[in-house]
């Protein structure tokens, strides 16, 4: 039953932007539910509004759903220290890569990397960032929503902008590139061959591992293409014939997802520069794998 508030127009206004938010408050928190519950928050406080008042619906939403996020970042903070090992986001994950249904709203803006980054930012700036430069909220929108002047607000953009900029990379490959590229290291992996995983890493690749202490993983990040090819090769080794790589889309872009007996064992996001993998986010925490399906 609708609110006594509500009608059929303010409902359809909601369910109009419910995407909009969604993508905005997982850029904000990296977890799905917790993107879906600052979503349903959202709903409740519209329901109970007067919308007489409302100039704009998306502003007055995307303000409500930032300043949830916000607050639910910073009441996170405490677990996310104590979090056990590198904290990597909750992968969006599309198994069948010819109908990505959610390539529309996941740009990449919202890949594992860019998260990985926007992680490090205080909850104002991310906030900021993303409004600006995802969403592209004027600076008067994103000072009413953070109750800063618009000078402040520039201020956090710019700081973001540049820790974003420093840490992403210079250059993007075609889509077809990228999955060419992955398929043929995903073969290299499937077969142990450690010196065909070699050729497709950079000599400085980097690999995140995010286990959550659930299960094992590593406590730093590791570096160098003959260490991370024996990883892959050391996966195959204690597992024989029980371990299968998919492509996927994880988050927006081709990725891989790996199983050891049918069961997800990780979602791997990539990037490339030029014909060489250049860093690979793994995440292995179980709780974060739940809503990709085993094999069949």
């Amino acid at each position: 039953m609708k609110p006594e508030t509500m009608n059929d127009h303010t409902v359809a206004q909601f369910d109009a932007l419910r995407p909009r938010l969604f993508a905005l408050a997982y850029r904000m928190l990296g977890i799905r539910a917790d993107a879906e519950d600052v979503v349903q928050d959202a709903w409740l406080r519209w329901a109970a509004s007067s919308h007489d008042a409302v100039q704009s619906a998306e502003a007055w939403l995307v303000t409500v759903a930032t300043r949830l996020s916000i607050d639910r970042l910073r009441s996170r903070k405490a677990e996310r220290e104590a979090y056990v090992g590198w904290w990597l986001p909750e992968p969006l994950v599309e198994l069948d890569e010819h109908t990505p249904e959610t390539a529309a709203e996941l740009a990449s803006e919202v890949s594992v990397a860019m998260l990985w980054v926007l992680e490090r930012l205080a909850p104002e700036e991310r906030a900021a960032f993303l409004m600006r430069q995802v969403f592209d909220q004027d600076y008067a929108d994103i000072a009413a929503t953070l109750g800063k002047s618009e000078a402040a607000c520039r201020q956090l953009v710019s700081r973001a902008q540049a820790r974003v900029q420093q840490e992403t990379p210079r250059f993007t490959v075609p889509e077809d590139v990228h999955r060419d590229l992955l398929a043929r290291f995903m073969q290299a992996a499937a077969g142990a061959d450690r010196e065909a995983m070699k050729t497709f890493l950079a000599g400085d690749v980097r690999l995140v591992s995010d286990g959550g202490g659930k299960v094992p993983s590593f406590g730093k990040i590791l570096v160098g293409a003959a260490r991370i090819a024996g990883v892959y090769w050391s996966v195959e080794h204690a597992n024989p014939g029980k371990v299968t790589y998919r492509m996927a889309r994880v988050n927006g872009e081709p990725g891989i997802v790996r199983y050891v007996g049918g069961i997800v064992e990780s979602a791997q996001a990539f990037i490339i520069e030029g014909d060489r993998i250049v860093a690979i986010y793994a995440i292995r925490n179980p709780d974060k794998l739940a809503g990709i399906a085993a094999l069949g």
